[in-house]
């Protein structure tokens, strides 16, 4: 697996890792109307226009992953279906805060993604609710120490 900025053809494939991702892991988070508004459409446009900050997980030419970072904060950090739990998610992390990375936000009913991060070391540093998707969520805020 190879690490690299992501380039303006790769954002078809990271948009569909994110729309799978969002449909698939926050389905018991957003509700149907909410994960609509997250589609592989939104996706294109809105990294299309981040792809700036954005790293992509490489292997056989293919996207295996994806992190997009804003001012040493993790956005998004997505890994395709087909990569799970084989280190593609801890190799973005690694090399996100080898590359300055201290704060990261997720949903707080998140279970799987806060657990990948409590146990690389990042320390819940608050809870609050903010406006996403029309409505007030429930999100976390986490730093590493």
């Amino acid at each position: 697996m190879k690490l690299r900025p992501a380039l303006p053809t790769d954002t078809p494939a990271i948009a569909h890792i994110a729309a799978d991702s969002y449909r698939i892991d926050f389905a018991e988070i957003l509700e149907p109307a909410a994960l609509a508004q997250r589609g592989l459409a939104f996706f294109q446009f809105y990294l299309g226009e981040k792809i700036d900050g954005i790293t992509v997980a490489m292997a056989n030419e293919k996207v295996l992953g994806f992190s997009l970072v804003t001012d040493r904060h993790l956005d998004m950090l997505f890994v395709a279906r087909s990569a799970k739990s084989k280190g593609v998610g801890s190799t973005l992390l690694d090399y996100g805060e080898a590359h300055g990375i201290t704060t990261l936000e997720c949903f707080r009913d998140n279970r799987p993604a806060r657990a990948f991060y409590e146990r690389r070391g990042w320390r819940l540093a608050r809870s609050y609710e903010r406006d996403f998707i029309g409505r007030a969520r429930a999100f976390v805020f986490y730093q590493k120490p």
